[in-house]
């Protein structure tokens, strides 16, 4: 990787103008880091506000073999706009000045820097939904979501990022603009490049801009809330409404250390003695999910659960909701350091890994606590800890490591939302293999030759291991 010089300065602020080129070190520590692990600083921060001034900057970069790291807004808990090796932090953050409805396509045309929420928000007013809702969707950008693949609690129901993409503008690391897929639903022209960049961290290109599918609002909403004895208790009663016929849009799961944590945080009236909690929403006819309602409060109580209470109002459905968001702010009351893992099972094996969980925590003596989307086996399993503290974090370190393996080994997966960036990139060929492995860098340098898009992000690095203190 080449560094950047003087002349190359004069360069993007010939592109960019000197408003949206940073280049003093105060400037450029604050995109140094994102949610996640690790300080990088970067060469040079620059603001792009059209696909014709990242074709320009990409090519410059190409040429002279600077690295690119397109960002949005830091939500990433992976480390994936982590600037590893210098170069140019492409913040597309502000990039935000399209935001199209189309109804009768039921399409969306966004820019890359348009909040998610907001997307949501402007097709409720003609009766539509962007599925996809991330915890971070009110602060994160949709060009993250697409590069991380972004979840959240809906995607029991309604799928992730990828199955909203239909088609995208990017510029390639050469600083050539194409088109990927357009506003059909159905395309089945060619490889589909659509979904092979979705997913990809920024390590292919720079998405410039996204068409999304959009689909009918739901009539009416329901939401219970059961509370059970014993965890593996509730992965056991998970499997069995998911197993029912009915497809909850929402299917949450707190732990008692999470239950505590919010209480003590602030008091709800949440159920203390509980192991455990589930938090399940239905959506469509009012009819019909009033009979699904009393069908699920009927499975959870064979299955074993304590008792059951059904939202009589939205308010109520709103403050049980509110108990479920209030979590991460709430566990970092004890300890300072969060460490977020979205390790997913296939649901047959959520009971398995509760109690898998539960012996990791025991063995290394650390503060883990689990909850997440546990419908579609998107558990994630949070260690509360303090980096300062070098004896701990090398515990923590081990436990995630075990985490990890419990769920290769129970056929799921390193990351069902969050992505691999920085964080997860030792352990890809714990999953994927030494064969699939190669056949994903063979993509990559097909893609990228020079190696400048987003390096160091997704394929494991010689030497390189999980470090999660300041050494």
């Amino acid at each position: 990787m080449k560094l950047m010089t003087s002349v190359h300065e004069k360069e993007l602020q010939a592109i960019f103008g000197e408003s949206r080129v940073l280049l003093e070190e105060s400037d450029r520590l604050s995109y140094s880091f994102d949610a996640s692990f690790g300080t990088y600083m970067p060469d040079a921060v620059v603001q792009p506000r059209s696909t014709e001034e990242v074709a320009k900057v990409m090519q410059l970069a190409n040429r002279e073999g600077i690295p690119v790291y397109p960002r949005g807004q830091s939500t990433s808990l992976s480390g994936g706009p982590l600037p590893v090796h210098g170069g140019i932090v492409l913040d597309c953050s502000q990039w935000n000045d399209t935001l199209e409805i189309y109804p009768e396509d039921m399409v969306a045309v966004v820019s890359p820097g348009v909040l998610t929420s907001k997307i949501d928000e402007a097709a409720a007013k003609l009766g539509l939904m962007y599925p996809p809702d991330p915890s971070s969707s009110h602060v994160s950008t949709i060009g993250g979501n697409l590069a991380e693949n972004s979840g959240g609690p809906r995607g029991l129901k309604y799928g992730v990022t990828k199955d909203y993409c239909i088609g995208l503008e990017i510029v390639t690391p050469e600083g050539h603009v194409m088109r990927t897929g357009g506003r059909t639903i159905k395309n089945v022209t060619g490889y589909d490049l659509t979904k092979l960049i979705i997913g990809s961290e920024g390590t292919l290109c720079v998405i410039t801009e996204a068409t999304l599918k959009l689909v009918p609002r739901p009539k009416a909403y329901r939401t219970a809330m059961i509370i059970f004895d014993d965890l593996v208790t509730s992965g056991q009663a998970i499997t069995k409404v998911l197993t029912s016929g009915i497809l909850p849009s929402k299917l949450e799961l707190m732990d008692q250390a999470c239950i505590l944590a919010v209480e003590d945080y602030k008091p709800l009236g949440l159920p203390v003695t509980a192991e455990a909690i589930v938090l399940i929403e239905l959506d469509g006819h009012p009819k019909a999910i009033e009979e699904e309602i009393e069908k699920v409060a009927f499975i959870c109580r064979e299955a074993g659960a304590h008792s059951v209470n059904v939202a009589g109002s939205s308010e109520e459905a709103a403050k049980l909701w509110q108990a479920r968001k209030l979590v991460s702010p709430a566990i970092v009351r004890k300890k300072p350091t969060k460490v977020s893992e979205d390790a997913t099972v296939p649901r047959s094996k959520i009971p398995e890994m509760f109690q898998r969980l539960k012996e990791i925590r025991d063995r290394f003596h650390v503060d883990l606590v689990v909850f997440g989307h546990a419908g579609d086996g998107n558990l994630h399993p949070n260690i509360i800890c303090d980096k300062r503290d070098l004896e701990e974090m090398d515990r923590v370190e081990q436990a995630v490591e075990e985490i990890f393996k419990a769920a290769i080994e129970l056929g799921g997966t390193l990351s069902g939302e969050h992505g691999i960036g920085t964080m997860k990139a030792p352990f890809m060929e714990m999953e994927v293999g030494p064969i699939g492995l190669d056949m994903m860098k063979r993509m990559k340098n097909a893609w990228d030759p020079n190696q400048i898009m987003n390096p160091g992000k997704i394929f494991p690095e010689p030497g390189k291991k999980l470090v999660l203190r300041d050494e």
